[in-house]
């Protein structure tokens, strides 16, 4: 057979056999006088072993382990192997797939999914409290309202699944309590009001300490290396990049209220 025969017959492309060769994966037959490849039966049956080992998802070295192995002793282990990563990728594939059914229901209801999307189901469920008791207010959202879901986003997603348990515990508080939205929302008046103040004010401590009402004393830990209590290295980068969003006033308030809530933790 040709090399186009023998590629036909297994039903992939001369191209593929060609880079079997060039790695060792299918040896090389011998040639004819003419130069070109001479395939036998035993070509392609080998060659059809391969494809039906990389369909089923090994790969190409993989597979090279099993051929080496006369006796295929070590095809069990590795389809074991394969096996329990396919597993794992259903159950990645399980959860993105009721994250975007919750997307979906949730776009359907509003319209129009928040700018913060998509994040943890724990996360949108504080999101959606938190637009319910924007719709109650009169007047529009406070604008600290929405920088705080782009900041609670950000870190939940740069923090390993371990550390996020003070976040979630802000939001479980949060929903258990029918005034502690309204209480929020207040705060961030309170900030908002903040914008135009200078730093000596006396809203900033009042606002500081508003702040730290809110944190149950489970979550005041994780806040606190969140937001940087330190000024140096890594923690103290993002604590400026944070602080530099805030108006003076602003950023001095939650200064003020991690270090309230550190002599709290302490």
């Amino acid at each position: 057979m040709r090399i186009g025969e023998l590629a036909g017959v297994v039903g992939i492309t001369p191209r593929a056999v060609r880079h079997y060769h060039r790695i060792g994966l299918l040896p090389e037959p011998r040639r004819k006088a003419n130069g070109y490849r001479a395939y036998t039966l035993r070509d392609a049956v080998e060659l059809a072993r391969i494809r039906r080992l990389t369909e089923l998802g090994l790969s190409l070295d993989e597979v090279r382990d099993v051929l080496a192995d006369d006796a295929g002793k070590d095809l069990a282990e590795i389809l074991s192997e394969l096996d329990a990563d396919l597993a794992r990728q259903e159950e990645l594939i399980r959860q993105r797939r009721a994250r975007l059914g919750r997307l979906l229901d949730q776009a359907q209801r509003t319209v129009k999914l928040p700018a913060e999307t998509p994040v943890s189901p724990e996360l949108a469920a504080l999101f959606d409290d938190m637009a319910r008791a924007s719709a109650q207010l009169p007047g529009p959202e406070p604008a600290m309202a929405a920088k705080e879901r782009e900041l609670l986003a950000l870190l939940e997603t740069g923090a390993p699944d371990a550390d996020r348990g003070w976040l979630h515990t802000m939001g479980r508080t949060l929903s258990a309590d029918a005034d502690a939205m309204r209480r929020v929302y207040a705060v961030y008046a309170r900030m908002d009001a903040l914008a135009e103040a200078a730093e000596d004010d006396p809203q900033v401590e009042e606002t500081a300490r508003a702040i730290v009402e809110l944190i149950p004393d489970e979550a005041v830990q994780g806040l606190i290396a969140a937001h940087g209590e330190s000024g140096s290295g890594e923690a103290g980068g993002f604590a400026d990049a944070l602080f530099a969003e805030f108006a003076p006033a602003q950023a001095a308030a939650v200064r003020r209220a991690v270090e309230l809530l550190g002599e709290r933790a302490g």
